[in-house]
Protein backbone atom coordinates (compact mmCIF):
# COMPACT_ATOMS: atom_id res chain seq x y z
CA UNK A 1 0.00 0.00 0.00
CA UNK A 2 2.82 2.49 1.05
CA UNK A 3 4.78 1.63 -2.82
CA UNK A 4 1.22 2.54 -4.18
CA UNK A 5 1.18 5.44 -2.43
CA UNK A 6 4.58 6.28 -3.44
CA UNK A 7 4.22 5.54 -6.64
CA UNK A 8 0.42 7.65 -7.07
CA UNK A 9 2.66 10.73 -5.73
CA UNK A 10 5.45 10.48 -8.41
CA UNK A 11 2.53 10.47 -10.47
CA UNK A 12 1.15 13.23 -9.75
CA UNK A 13 4.48 15.36 -9.25
CA UNK A 14 5.32 14.23 -12.31
CA UNK A 15 2.21 15.71 -14.43
CA UNK A 16 2.30 18.91 -12.42
CA UNK A 17 5.94 19.43 -13.80
CA UNK A 18 4.83 18.78 -17.04
CA UNK A 19 1.72 21.01 -16.86
CA UNK A 20 3.75 24.11 -15.03
CA UNK A 21 6.58 23.26 -17.97
CA UNK A 22 3.93 23.66 -20.35
CA UNK A 23 2.71 27.07 -19.40
CA UNK A 24 6.04 28.45 -18.47
CA UNK A 25 6.18 28.74 -22.22
CA UNK A 26 6.37 32.64 -22.94
CA UNK A 27 6.06 34.60 -26.21
CA UNK A 28 6.18 38.58 -25.20
CA UNK A 29 5.03 40.81 -28.52
CA UNK A 30 5.02 44.85 -28.43
CA UNK A 31 3.13 46.46 -31.19
CA UNK A 32 0.94 49.16 -32.28
CA UNK A 33 -2.73 50.50 -32.31
CA UNK A 34 -3.22 48.30 -35.52
CA UNK A 35 -2.05 44.98 -34.75
CA UNK A 36 -3.04 45.08 -31.09
CA UNK A 37 -6.75 45.81 -32.04
CA UNK A 38 -7.23 44.41 -35.03
CA UNK A 39 -5.26 41.00 -34.49
CA UNK A 40 -3.53 40.18 -31.11
CA UNK A 41 -5.40 41.16 -28.74
CA UNK A 42 -8.45 39.29 -30.03
CA UNK A 43 -6.87 35.97 -30.41
CA UNK A 44 -4.34 36.01 -27.87
CA UNK A 45 -7.07 33.77 -25.25
CA UNK A 46 -7.75 31.48 -27.92
CA UNK A 47 -3.62 31.28 -28.59
CA UNK A 48 -3.26 30.43 -25.09
CA UNK A 49 -6.02 27.86 -24.49
CA UNK A 50 -4.81 25.89 -27.83
CA UNK A 51 -0.90 25.76 -27.34
CA UNK A 52 -0.19 26.51 -23.37
CA UNK A 53 1.45 29.12 -24.10
CA UNK A 54 1.20 32.35 -22.39
CA UNK A 55 1.19 35.22 -24.31
CA UNK A 56 2.07 38.85 -23.19
CA UNK A 57 0.67 41.51 -25.40
CA UNK A 58 2.67 45.01 -24.41
CA UNK A 59 0.54 48.19 -26.29
CA UNK A 60 3.56 50.31 -26.93
CA UNK A 61 3.58 52.10 -30.55
CA UNK A 62 5.94 50.84 -32.92
CA UNK A 63 8.55 52.75 -31.65
CA UNK A 64 9.21 51.37 -28.25
CA UNK A 65 8.23 47.99 -29.91
CA UNK A 66 11.07 48.06 -32.42
CA UNK A 67 13.71 49.35 -30.14
CA UNK A 68 12.61 46.74 -27.43
CA UNK A 69 13.10 43.58 -30.20
CA UNK A 70 16.33 44.83 -31.23
CA UNK A 71 17.68 44.74 -27.72
CA UNK A 72 15.65 41.26 -26.97
CA UNK A 73 13.28 42.51 -24.53
CA UNK A 74 10.46 40.92 -26.76
CA UNK A 75 10.24 38.16 -29.59
CA UNK A 76 8.42 40.27 -31.73
CA UNK A 77 7.43 43.79 -32.83
CA UNK A 78 3.72 44.47 -34.85
CA UNK A 79 3.15 47.52 -36.92
CA UNK A 80 0.55 48.64 -39.40
CA UNK A 81 3.42 50.20 -41.40
CA UNK A 82 5.50 48.35 -44.46
CA UNK A 83 9.52 48.16 -42.84
CA UNK A 84 10.51 50.58 -45.08
CA UNK A 85 8.10 53.08 -43.34
CA UNK A 86 8.89 51.53 -40.17
CA UNK A 87 12.74 52.02 -40.56
CA UNK A 88 12.65 55.72 -42.11
CA UNK A 89 9.69 56.48 -38.60
CA UNK A 90 12.72 55.32 -36.48
CA UNK A 91 15.21 57.26 -38.50
CA UNK A 92 13.11 60.64 -38.18
CA UNK A 93 13.75 59.85 -33.95
CA UNK A 94 17.17 59.04 -34.27
CA UNK A 95 17.35 55.44 -34.25
CA UNK A 96 19.28 53.55 -36.97
CA UNK A 97 17.76 50.07 -37.93
CA UNK A 98 19.58 47.40 -40.05
CA UNK A 99 17.40 46.47 -42.05
CA UNK A 100 19.49 42.87 -42.69
CA UNK A 101 18.75 41.89 -38.58
CA UNK A 102 14.90 41.57 -39.32
CA UNK A 103 13.02 39.24 -41.03
CA UNK A 104 8.99 39.99 -41.95
CA UNK A 105 5.82 38.20 -41.15
CA UNK A 106 3.12 39.47 -42.97
CA UNK A 107 -0.20 38.73 -40.54
CA UNK A 108 -3.39 40.84 -41.54
CA UNK A 109 -4.29 43.63 -43.22
CA UNK A 110 -4.85 47.49 -41.61
CA UNK A 111 -7.43 49.83 -42.45
CA UNK A 112 -7.27 53.52 -40.97
CA UNK A 113 -10.53 55.11 -40.87
CA UNK A 114 -11.86 58.58 -40.16
CA UNK A 115 -14.59 58.89 -37.19
CA UNK A 116 -16.35 61.69 -35.89
CA UNK A 117 -19.53 62.43 -33.11
CA UNK A 118 -22.32 60.76 -33.44
CA UNK A 119 -24.63 63.65 -33.61
CA UNK A 120 -22.58 65.18 -36.34
CA UNK A 121 -24.79 64.53 -39.72
CA UNK A 122 -22.10 64.13 -42.38
CA UNK A 123 -22.40 61.34 -43.86
CA UNK A 124 -19.90 61.13 -46.53
CA UNK A 125 -16.34 62.60 -46.44
CA UNK A 126 -14.24 62.68 -49.93
CA UNK A 127 -10.25 62.55 -50.33
CA UNK A 128 -10.55 66.36 -51.02
CA UNK A 129 -12.50 67.41 -47.85
CA UNK A 130 -10.41 65.16 -45.77
CA UNK A 131 -7.17 67.08 -47.22
CA UNK A 132 -8.85 70.60 -46.81
CA UNK A 133 -10.22 69.57 -42.78
CA UNK A 134 -6.65 68.04 -41.76
CA UNK A 135 -4.20 70.05 -43.82
CA UNK A 136 -6.84 73.49 -42.09
CA UNK A 137 -8.01 74.78 -45.13
CA UNK A 138 -11.45 73.20 -44.03
CA UNK A 139 -12.20 74.93 -40.62
CA UNK A 140 -16.78 74.73 -40.31
CA UNK A 141 -18.50 71.44 -40.59
CA UNK A 142 -20.96 73.72 -42.62
CA UNK A 143 -18.52 73.82 -45.50
CA UNK A 144 -18.87 70.08 -45.94
CA UNK A 145 -22.29 69.24 -45.46
CA UNK A 146 -22.78 69.45 -41.14
CA UNK A 147 -23.89 72.32 -38.63
CA UNK A 148 -22.24 75.74 -38.72
CA UNK A 149 -19.76 74.59 -36.14
CA UNK A 150 -16.02 74.50 -35.49
CA UNK A 151 -13.76 71.53 -37.07
CA UNK A 152 -11.60 69.63 -33.98
CA UNK A 153 -8.75 67.42 -35.49
CA UNK A 154 -8.23 65.18 -32.74
CA UNK A 155 -4.55 63.27 -33.35
CA UNK A 156 -3.21 60.41 -31.82
CA UNK A 157 0.50 60.31 -30.66
CA UNK A 158 1.12 56.90 -30.29
CA UNK A 159 -0.08 55.59 -33.55
CA UNK A 160 2.18 56.51 -36.11
CA UNK A 161 1.63 53.72 -38.46
CA UNK A 162 -1.93 54.44 -38.56
CA UNK A 163 -0.76 58.07 -38.90
CA UNK A 164 1.35 57.34 -41.86
CA UNK A 165 -1.15 55.20 -43.79
CA UNK A 166 -3.61 58.00 -43.43
CA UNK A 167 -1.38 60.64 -44.12
CA UNK A 168 0.20 58.72 -47.46
CA UNK A 169 -2.71 57.26 -48.77
CA UNK A 170 -5.35 60.08 -48.31
CA UNK A 171 -3.44 63.11 -47.68
CA UNK A 172 -0.57 62.21 -50.34
CA UNK A 173 2.10 63.20 -48.04
CA UNK A 174 0.46 66.60 -47.06
CA UNK A 175 1.45 68.15 -43.66
CA UNK A 176 -1.36 67.57 -40.95
CA UNK A 177 -2.77 70.79 -39.54
CA UNK A 178 -0.23 71.79 -36.19
CA UNK A 179 -3.34 73.27 -34.09
CA UNK A 180 -4.79 69.64 -33.38
CA UNK A 181 -6.35 67.96 -29.68
CA UNK A 182 -3.38 65.90 -28.68
CA UNK A 183 -4.67 62.31 -28.00
CA UNK A 184 -2.37 59.00 -27.04
CA UNK A 185 -3.30 55.72 -27.95
CA UNK A 186 -6.33 54.68 -30.66
CA UNK A 187 -9.28 54.32 -27.86
CA UNK A 188 -8.12 57.71 -26.07
CA UNK A 189 -8.69 59.63 -29.65
CA UNK A 190 -12.10 57.46 -30.01
CA UNK A 191 -13.42 58.47 -26.53
CA UNK A 192 -12.19 62.08 -27.86
CA UNK A 193 -14.53 62.05 -30.64
CA UNK A 194 -17.03 60.72 -28.59
CA UNK A 195 -17.13 63.52 -26.57
CA UNK A 196 -16.70 66.39 -29.01
CA UNK A 197 -19.44 67.32 -31.34
CA UNK A 198 -16.99 69.24 -33.47
CA UNK A 199 -14.39 66.03 -33.82
CA UNK A 200 -12.64 64.48 -36.02
CA UNK A 201 -9.77 61.91 -35.70
CA UNK A 202 -8.49 58.75 -37.72
CA UNK A 203 -7.22 55.35 -36.54
CA UNK A 204 -7.26 51.82 -36.54
CA UNK A 205 -10.85 50.36 -38.13
CA UNK A 206 -11.28 47.78 -35.14
CA UNK A 207 -10.92 50.71 -32.78
CA UNK A 208 -14.26 52.15 -34.25
CA UNK A 209 -17.38 51.24 -32.15
CA UNK A 210 -21.03 52.16 -32.08
CA UNK A 211 -19.87 55.28 -29.64
CA UNK A 212 -18.44 57.08 -32.64
CA UNK A 213 -19.74 57.18 -36.17
CA UNK A 214 -17.37 55.91 -39.20
CA UNK A 215 -18.84 58.08 -42.66
CA UNK A 216 -18.46 57.01 -46.26
CA UNK A 217 -14.88 57.76 -47.36
CA UNK A 218 -12.10 56.53 -49.47
CA UNK A 219 -9.98 53.47 -48.20
CA UNK A 220 -6.68 53.38 -46.49
CA UNK A 221 -4.94 49.80 -46.15
CA UNK A 222 -1.61 48.55 -45.49
CA UNK A 223 -0.26 44.83 -44.36
CA UNK A 224 0.02 44.43 -40.75
CA UNK A 225 3.40 43.03 -40.18
CA UNK A 226 5.31 41.04 -37.20
CA UNK A 227 8.92 41.85 -37.29
CA UNK A 228 11.20 39.57 -35.58
CA UNK A 229 15.41 39.97 -34.85
CA UNK A 230 16.89 36.80 -37.35
CA UNK A 231 14.71 33.80 -37.41
CA UNK A 232 11.13 33.92 -35.38
CA UNK A 233 11.70 31.49 -32.22
CA UNK A 234 10.01 28.28 -32.08
CA UNK A 235 6.66 30.12 -29.88
CA UNK A 236 6.59 33.43 -31.88
CA UNK A 237 6.53 30.69 -35.16
CA UNK A 238 3.03 28.48 -33.24
CA UNK A 239 1.59 32.53 -32.85
CA UNK A 240 2.69 33.17 -37.09
CA UNK A 241 0.87 29.94 -37.66
CA UNK A 242 -1.76 30.23 -35.39
CA UNK A 243 -2.71 33.90 -36.50
CA UNK A 244 -2.94 32.93 -39.99
CA UNK A 245 -4.59 29.12 -39.74
CA UNK A 246 -7.69 29.07 -36.82
CA UNK A 247 -7.07 32.26 -35.41
CA UNK A 248 -8.41 33.54 -38.41
CA UNK A 249 -11.73 33.46 -37.38
CA UNK A 250 -11.02 35.90 -34.64
CA UNK A 251 -9.47 38.59 -36.51
CA UNK A 252 -11.65 41.79 -36.24
CA UNK A 253 -11.62 43.22 -39.75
Amino acid sequence: MKRYGLVLTIVIVLVLALSIGAFAQEVKVGAGAAPSNSILKPVKEHFEKATGIKFTLIEQGPKLAMQDVLKGAIDAAGAGLTLDEWIAMMKKEGIEVNKTELQVHVIGKSRAVVMINKANPVTKLTKEQLKGIFTGKITNWKDVGGKDMPIIVVWAKLTPGMNSLFVNQVLDGAAVIKDVLEATTGPDLRQNVASNQEAIGISAASVADDTVKVPEQPEAKSDIILVTKGKPSANVQKLIDYIKGEGQKYVKP
